[in-house]
Parts: structure tokens; sequence; C-alpha cells
């Protein structure tokens, strides 16, 4: 039941309890990020959701300009700004991803969403049946260490996660990565 309606109701009711915070969050990253490079604060890229459909994801930019459309286990250090290792670190450049949760493009816990490109874990996912859940801005496997650099580990991570949905666990993992829990995609050390 709460896989169902009960997970998307959550979704919309955390996403307008924090619009408010999170925009006013979001108003200060983008003054912050402008001050350090003039390119556009707030970054789009076309990711792989909900029954393989593609959407935008919208991301506070932390990479420099000109980094492409990669994965972010493909990109070194060197090419995340000054300001994008705070925002990072503190998970503030995941906010704007809360119009993503809004237009139902996403949950606040599911698998993280890939790009089209990476062709190894789309259809390692795809044979497991992860795509028949909506992707997350946390969860078990970010939270667990598993990044986008081991698709087969981190697509049955997400078939795990996809297989077993409950409240309680869905809870859980928002608050750890609220507090600090996972590290998000690997990036290299330059």
């Amino acid at each position: 039941m709460y896989a169902d309606y009960g997970k998307r109701l959550m979704d919309i009711t955390l996403a307008l309890v924090l619009a408010l915070p999170a925009l006013v969050l979001c108003l200060v990253c983008i003054v912050l990020i402008r001050r350090e490079d003039a390119a556009p604060a707030v970054f789009r890229q076309v990711r792989v959701g909900y029954n393989r459909r593609p959407f935008t994801l919208y991301k506070l930019r932390t990479m420099s300009t000109g980094t492409g459309d990669r994965a972010s286990h493909e990109i070194s250090t060197a090419q995340i700004t000054r300001i994008g290792r705070l925002l990072r670190r503190t998970k503030l450049d995941e906010l704007p991803q809360l119009v993503n949760v809004l237009r139902g493009d996403m949950s606040f816990v599911g698998p993280r969403p890939c790009l089209p490109s990476q062709d190894v874990l789309v259809a390692e996912r795809d044979k497991r049946g992860v795509y028949e859940v909506r992707p997350g801005i946390t969860g078990p496997a970010q939270l667990a260490g598993i990044d986008m650099s081991t698709p087969v580990e981190l697509a049955e991570a997400d078939a795990r996660y996809a297989a077993q949905i409950r409240f309680m666990d869905d809870l859980r993992y928002i608050v750890r990565t609220a507090t600090g829990g996972g590290s998000g995609d690997a990036v290299r050390s330059a």
C-alpha cells in the first residue's frame, strides 16, 4: 500500500513543507556560485527515470564550466569548484530536485538516476526491474557507498530496495542523508 500510494503522498507533503526554506537556501547558494563563476548556477541534465523515461534533473552547479555531460565518477576533484565542494559535502546541491519530486520525476528515496549514456547501468537496472520505481534524491545504495562506477553492484542494491519499499526504511534513509550520511558518486582525485 505504501509503495503504491503512500510514498507519493509523503514525497509531495515533504517537498511542499521544504519548498520555502529550500528556495531561500537556493537563492543564497546561487549568489555564492555566481560570485565564483558567471555560468548558470542551476545545472540541468537529462537522466533516465521511471519506466526508463528521460527527464531533466535540476541541481545547483558544483563543477567547473566546460566539464561536460559526464557522471561524477568520471571527473576529477580539480573540476569541482570551491563552493561546489561545500555544496556537495552538505548536499545543498540537491535542493533543486524538490522540483523534480513535485513534478513526479523523482521521489525522496529511490535509486539515483543515471545518465542515458551509462549503458551498462541502464541495462543492469532494466533487467532487474529497477525502473519500475521512481529514482530518488537519496537511497540505500548511496548511503552504503555504492556508486555508479560499479554498475552491477549498484543495480543489485537498487533492485533489493525496489523489491521491499517500506515507509520506515524511507524515513530512515531521509534522516541519514539529512544528517550527513552517504557520499554520493565518487570523484577521482586530481
